[in-house]
């Protein structure tokens, strides 16, 4: 019988998670916490010696309130940069300055039964899937190991390096998974005994991240990628996961990525793009805000 669908509040991103906090303070780069809004992760970074706040991904429902606690909590006059997980065009009329529009994250429901989820998948993902299940690919589940030169995390640096992006280090990585042991789960599919494709999965509370992945030109050929992530999801939603945050989207530079996150039937969520707030000079910043709010609404 298939299971009813589950309700849910908001979950929470995995840059504002206690895990990350965690894996933070594990790293040794503990975050500020204002506990007295829902635990908001404030990253507190040096740039060219210039102390910064970062405030990434957090629900910013009263941007005053978050401006003026940062003040409370002596960041009077740092630098703020602002992206938040939900629109905000207040934050103009505060003396905050757009500096990058919004961009767009897919996140896969994952509260409905399999068949339904199944059925979402558009017609060429599916038929990726069905093909890598003829494949006889062995899947293998498990927590990520605490080895630095594991060979995903390798591939994915040599990943980095060739596209010209940066992620997390690996050293903040795996400070995740000892901090939260059993959330950092690492699937791998094995053509025989070789491994073809690997992809790590971040749980968070009821809310889990699609981190990082990789597939040798074997794996690509038998479509194992795909196969990877359905397992990934199957299992996440057996565990209690309402949602998959598959991460942001970007149809320019990385297009085909693009189709795979969104040929799982994931919606597209829209971010608040990236603002600066320097409190000593807001009131002199705050025309020019308002005249690029247009840039936020795009």
């Amino acid at each position: 019988m298939p299971r009813p669908p589950r309700t849910d509040s908001r979950v929470a991103p995995l840059q504002q998670s206690p895990g990350f906090a965690a894996a933070l303070r594990l790293a040794g780069q503990p975050p500020l916490v204002l506990d007295r809004l829902k635990n908001t992760l404030v990253l507190q970074r040096k740039f060219r010696g210039i102390p910064v706040a970062m405030v990434n991904r957090a629900h910013i429902a009263k941007p005053l309130r978050l401006l003026e606690m940062l003040q409370e909590e002596g960041l009077r006059r740092t630098p703020v940069i602002l992206s938040p997980d939900n629109q905000v065009p207040e934050l103009a009329g505060l003396g905050a300055v757009p500096l990058i529009s919004p961009a767009r994250v897919a996140l896969w429901d994952l509260n409905i039964d399999q068949d339904a989820r199944r059925a979402g998948l558009h017609q060429k993902w599916r038929n990726r899937l069905n093909h890598a299940e003829r494949q006889g690919l062995r899947v293998t589940r498990q927590n990520m190991p605490e080895d630095v030169n594991h060979w995903l995390l390798t591939a994915d640096a040599l990943q980095q390096q060739a596209n010209r992006y940066k992620s997390w280090p690996a050293a903040l990585t795996l400070a995740y998974a000892q901090a939260n042991p059993g959330d950092a789960k690492l699937f791998q599919a094995f053509d025989g005994k070789d491994p073809v494709a690997a992809m790590l999965i971040l749980r968070h509370g009821r809310g889990a991240t699609y981190h990082i992945s990789h597939a040798t030109p074997r794996g690509k050929q038998l479509s194992a990628h795909n196969l990877l992530l359905w397992e990934a999801a199957s299992w996440l939603s057996a565990k209690g996961c309402a949602q998959l945050d598959l991460g942001i989207i970007n149809t320019e530079d990385g297009a085909g990525l693009a189709r795979f996150k969104l040929g799982t039937g994931a919606r597209l969520h829209r971010l608040g793009g990236t603002w600066a707030y320097w409190p000593p000079v807001r009131r002199l910043l705050r025309p020019i805000a308002a005249l690029d709010r247009r840039m936020m609404a795009a």
